[in-house]
């Protein structure tokens, strides 16, 4: 169980703050439960309720400044999962969103850096689906890390770089 003041990812929301533990009911028929109130880093006058007892849970304690770290020089050695069904990559995307593995959305981000790559040596721009989540795996990594090891986020991807230089994959 997480506490007021605890900070937590959220899939596919990212970094949220526990504002406050709540017992409410959310409609006129459902029962009373118990509810965190989490407040997204990026969206201040956001509040989402999450069950405290949700199974499977989809929020995860925020990585520790010492696991950021680890998963920053880790980058060059997680692999990439490459898929030529534009149907099937999009699912593994999704799946990826939706797992909150941190890891999973470094994957991701490795694996659309080679695809936009070769587009871009075929003379075609990266699909809308790709780049939508692109942008999506690399706001949810990098606000977190950025949050862990207390830096901006606009700074992560030089913070990587100077990290770990030319084996990042990306």
């Amino acid at each position: 169980m997480y506490n007021k003041g605890d900070y937590v990812v959220k899939a596919n929301t990212g970094v949220c703050v526990i504002a406050d533990i709540i017992i409410k009911k959310l409609t006129e028929s459902s029962p009373e439960k118990e509810y965190y109130v989490l407040i997204p880093v990026d969206d201040e006058n956001a509040r989402l309720f999450i069950p405290t007892n949700q199974e499977p849970p989809n929020i995860r304690a925020m990585l520790s400044e010492e696991e950021a770290w680890a998963l920053i020089r880790a980058i060059p050695d997680i692999e990439i999962s490459w898929i030529e069904n534009d149907r099937m990559r999009e699912r593994v995307y999704k799946d990826a969103m939706r797992s909150n593995d941190p890891a999973e959305l470094v994957s991701i981000i490795k694996n659309m850096y080679i695809r936009f790559r070769e587009r871009e040596n075929q003379g075609k721009k990266a699909t809308s689906v790709d780049e939508r989540y692109f942008k999506m795996a690399e706001k949810l990594l990098y606000t977190e890390l950025a949050k862990a090891i207390g830096t901006e986020c606009d700074r992560m991807q030089a913070v990587i770089a100077e990290t770990i230089g030319d084996r990042a994959g990306f």
